[in-house]
C-alpha cells in the first residue's frame, strides 16, 4: 500500500523495532522490498531482550546481524529516542518507540488461538495488518474494532508466503540440517509460554521418537521463552544424533516446508503449518491453557 507508506519517496524514513527474531522474520519480506525502493531509508532497532528485576536491555547486533542487516542501519534504543521517522513497523504488542513517528503499523507475529495480541494495550497504532477475517472478527468481538474499521487491513501473512510461492528448496534445507531425506521429518516446535510441552514432557517425547528409529526429528526452540531458569539451548544438544537435530535457524518457515509432520502444543506455528495441509500432533498442555484462559 504505497500511498500509506510513502508520502514523499525522496525522504521516507522507516523504522522497525522488536525484541525477538520472530518479530523481524515477520517484517523481513517487507524489509527486502522496501530496501530496494529509491529514496527510502530503512532502519531497525530494539534487539534481543533481557529483562531483570531492575532493567531491560537489548542486544541489537545479536538480533540483526544473523539476518544480514547492515550495521549502519541498526540503531540502539537510545539512538532512536533522538530521531524522527515517517513509519514505524512492529510485530510485538508493546512498541519500542522513537522520538516521533508519523504512522505506526502493527504487523503481529502470529495468529494463535490464545489471541494474546487482541487486547487494549495493542491499540496505539494507526494501521493493523491483519492476517485475515478470523483476526478481524476477534478484534470486533473484543470491542476494539468497529465493523469495517479502516485501521484493520487484511493483507494475509507475508511471513508464510514462502510456504506456497515456490521459493524454497526442500532438498537444500535438508542438507543444511545434515539430513538425507530418507526418513519422514518431524518438526517439534513448542511454544515459549510457561508449562509448555517441552517443560512438561519434552525429554520423554524426544527420547521415544529417537528410540523408534523411524523418523528424523528437528527441534525448533522458541526464541523468547518465558522461563529463564532452564537453558534448553544448552541441554538439548546433548540429545542430538544423526537423526535428531536442534536447529539454529531463526526462521521456522523453511523448517515447516521441510517437515512432513508438525508436533507442537499451543504455538501459533500450527496455524501457519496448516497452509501445507500436512498432519499435526498437539501435545496436551492443560496448565498452560488454563492460565491462558484466566488472563
Amino acid at each position: 500500500r504505497n500511498h500509506m507508506i510513502m508520502s514523499n519517496v525522496t525522504s521516507t524514513r522507516i523504522l522497525f523495532t522488536g525484541y525477538a527474531p520472530v518479530h523481524f522474520v515477520c517484517f523481513r519480506p517487507l524489509y527486502e522490498r522496501l530496501t530496494r525502493w529509491p529514496g527510502v531509508e530503512v532502519f531497525v532497532s530494539g534487539g534481543l531482550r533481557t529483562k531483570t528485576e531492575h532493567e531491560t536491555s537489548y542486544d541489537l547486533n545479536g538480533m540483526y546481524d544473523p539476518f544480514g542487516v547492515p550495521r549502519e542501519r541498526q540503531l540502539t534504543v537510545a539512538q532512536i529516542r533522538d530521531r524522527d521517522f515517517n513509519v514505524l513497523f512492529a510485530a510485538n504488542t508493546t512498541l519500542i518507540m522513537p522520538r516521533s513517528v508519523g504512522v505506526r503499523v502493527q504487523l503481529f507475529h502470529g495468529i494463535s488461538f490464545r489471541n494474546k495480541a487482541i487486547r487494549a494495550e495493542n491499540m496505539s497504532c494507526e494501521h493493523y495488518f491483519l492476517v485475515g477475517p478470523y483476526m478481524q472478527r476477534k478484534f470486533i468481538d473484543a470491542g476494539l474494532f468497529e465493523q469495517d474499521d479502516p485501521r484493520g487491513v487484511c493483507i494475509g501473512f507475508p511471513k508464510t508466503d514462502a510456504l506456497l510461492n515456490g521459493t524454497l528448496d526442500r532438498a537444500a534445507i535438508l542438507r543444511e540440517h545434515g539430513l538425507d531425506g530418507e526418513r519422514p521429518v518431524v518438526l517439534y516446535a513448542p511454544t515459549g509460554q510457561k508449562h509448555n510441552s517441552l517443560e512438561t514432557m519434552g525429554n520423554e517425547v524426544i527420547d521415544r521418537i529417537n528410540a523408534c528409529g523411524r523418523y528424523d526429528l528437528v527441534i525448533k526452540l522458541h526464541d523468547h521463552p518465558k522461563r529463564s531458569d532452564v537453558n534448553w539451548r544448552h541441554h538439548l544438544p546433548q540429545r542430538e544424533n544423526p537423526h535428531c537435530r536442534v536447529t539454529r535457524s531463526l526462521d521456522v518457515v523453511p523448517l515447516m516446508y521441510m517437515a512432513d509432520l508438525l508436533m507442537t502444543d499451543a504455538s501459533s506455528v500450527s496455524s501457519e503449518f496448516a497452509l501445507l495441509d500436512r498432519p499435526m500432533i498437539f501435545l496436551d498442555v492443560p496448565k498452560l491453557l488454563k492460565r491462558a484462559g484466566e488472563n
